[in-house]
């Protein structure tokens, strides 16, 4: 029997009720919406329910299913093509009368995602295809030759060996990868273009007399950093590591212990392997490596300290090794200033008096001793129980807020970059110990006010050119931005400048100009966003908690912030 055309049909016209209850809409069925519950819901001893469901796009797209209307397609058109209004409908007239709006320029830091993994998997970070795009931009073009024009040329403190002489970095590919690792990773592990970077001045020349195994570090990590751009030197970069932690461990084995700490070799290539994990993933491994020169130094120190008759063989300690204990200890502090977590590394390595700023640290060892205490002071505050606890911790967090407010960094020379950096960690250290010590949160005014110099430093900073050493500046203030007042300042231009997308905007420009991965320290930021925005929704802790310890120590483990 042929269909009945629409206007030969009787009786009322039925329509999809908006007010169905879960059960008949899943089955398809028209629900006659009665209260409390349906005729259907009733029959059939069915919990009749008109909750709100929550559909998610990227679980429709796991499915390879259509999202919504998306895809929705009209008989009047071809099969497949999508449904667009007609120029001959009844509707048609209101065509030229519509005005259409600006559409404005969306860019990638315009909006932070949250997927279901968001809510299900709430404290796990892991950087998503936004994070890795920020480090993997610089691939969208084939690059012929990783010495473009404009890059930094390092600059040692003595003539750089030739390669004859360093037969190691003979061949094509190694002598590439060497060069890499000169004229672009040694430049930038350090804030001042006008001192050269101790992986080069230090390492390079201890390079020509240690063994095969502290060049294949080098060259492993120069083909990591060189990966960024070309893919196809990641597993060269790989090969490369696997031979250097084979030399490592034949090193450690054969040696023994007690010449195993003097030693300097071994920790220089932890220290590159460490370096290496950094550049890679940024994740646990290199805390292994962090771990592992923990125990050789202490080891080394005990044997430092036992009576002279024991120790005539041990050497003294010499430049290479000292950089190496600087590097371990300066990462481990400032690492630990996001979780709070145990120590590996003392003060001890920390000289409280000395105000010289450290042209690699970018800030000078008191500063960093600072930092230790603070993070040692937060990790008292859960056990403290009767006043005079409280009030003694009140008073140390006190003093070391008058040494921060009070330390005057020194420059050797008119440095002026590096004294505008050694000033935004300054700054950075004070707003991390106003949240860490005195519970200060995002609302609270000197925070507000803290936030919005150091991102203006930045901002000024990045516009001079200057990339290297903002990241802890940069994840303490974006971490405590308040996620309901977020406008900063207005510009020239009386453009109102936001502070997330100024903090994406700085991560994308540092990831350009720094080996380390910036990946992780955006992905970890997007997530405290992400909680400070659904808090209703995950829980904070206990009560004792303070507003680091809720939102971000939680989610920065292994993080590298040096």
């Amino acid at each position: 029997m042929p269909r009945r055309k629409a206007n030969d049909r009787t009786g009322p016209v039925k329509t999809r009720s908006r007010e169905g209850c879960s059960e008949c809409r899943a089955s398809r069925v028209r629900c006659d919406t009665k209260k409390p519950s349906c005729t259907r819901c009733q029959e059939r001893g069915l919990q009749c329910s008109t909750k709100v469901v929550l559909k998610w796009e990227s679980e429709f797209a796991s499915r390879g299913q259509a999202f919504g209307r998306a895809g929705v397609w009209s008989k009047s058109k071809a099969a497949g093509s999508p449904s667009t209004p007609s120029a001959s409908g009844p509707n048609a007239f209101l065509l030229g009368e519509q005005e259409w709006c600006f559409i404005p320029q969306v860019e990638a830091w315009n909006f932070v995602n949250s997927s279901t993994d968001a809510f299900r998997l709430p404290y796990r970070v892991t950087p998503t295809e936004d994070d890795h795009a920020l480090v993997t931009t610089r691939r969208s073009r084939v690059v012929s030759s990783p010495y473009e024009s404009g890059s930094a040329m390092v600059q040692l403190a003595a003539p750089l060996p030739s390669l004859s002489v360093l037969p190691q970095f003979s061949g094509s590919v190694h002598g590439h990868l060497f060069e890499y690792y000169v004229q672009r990773i040694c430049p930038r592990t350090i804030a001042s273009a006008n001192t050269p970077s101790p992986l080069a001045s230090i390492i390079i020349p201890f390079c020509s007399t240690a063994s095969e195994t502290v060049s294949k570090a080098i060259l492993a990590l120069g083909a990591c950093a060189l990966s960024l751009d070309n893919p196809e030197y990641y597993a060269v970069g790989l090969r490369l590591k696997s031979e250097a932690l084979r030399g490592l461990r034949h090193r450690l084995t054969a040696s023994g212990s007690l010449v195993s700490t003097s030693d300097p070799e071994i920790l220089v290539v932890m220290m590159l392997l460490c370096l290496y994990e950094l550049v890679d993933h940024c994740d646990q491994r290199w805390i292994v490596h962090l771990k592992g020169a923990k125990e050789l130094i202490r080891f080394r120190r005990q044997q430092a300290a036992l009576p002279a008759p024991q120790q005539d063989d041990a050497p003294e300690q010499d430049e290479v090794t000292s950089f190496a204990e600087r590097f371990f200890a300066f990462q481990d502090i400032m690492g630990r200033t996001a979780c709070g977590e145990q120590p590996l590394f003392g003060t001890d390595y920390w000289q409280h008096n000395e105000r010289r700023i450290d042209h690699w640290m970018g800030c000078s060892p008191e500063l960093v001793s600072i930092l230790s205490d603070i993070t040692e002071l937060s990790r008292t505050r859960r056990r403290l129980a009767s006043k005079s606890d409280k009030d003694e911790f009140s008073s140390n967090a006190a003093a070391l807020n008058r040494r921060l407010e009070e330390l005057v960094q020194d420059v050797d020379e008119d440095d002026a970059a590096l004294q505008a950096i050694a000033e935004l960690k300054r700054l950075a250290a004070v707003l991390y110990l106003h949240c860490a010590l005195n519970n200060a949160s995002p609302t609270t005014p000197l925070v507000v006010d803290y936030v919005r110099k150091i991102l203006k430093l930045v901002s000024d900073m990045l516009d001079a050119g200057t990339y290297v050493g903002l990241a802890w500046p940069v994840f303490v203030a974006a971490v405590e931005l308040d996620s309901l007042n977020d406008e900063l300042w207005k510009d020239d231009d009386g453009n109102v400048v936001f502070g997330r997308p100024l903090v994406l905007r700085a991560l994308a420009a540092m990831a350009e100009f720094n080996i380390l991965s910036v990946a992780r320290t955006r992905a970890v930021i997007v997530k405290v966003w992400q909680v400070r925005d659904n808090v209703l929704t995950l829980p904070l802790g206990d009560a004792s908690d303070n507003d680091w310890e809720c939102y971000v120590a939680p989610f920065s483990t292994a993080m590298s912030l040096a």
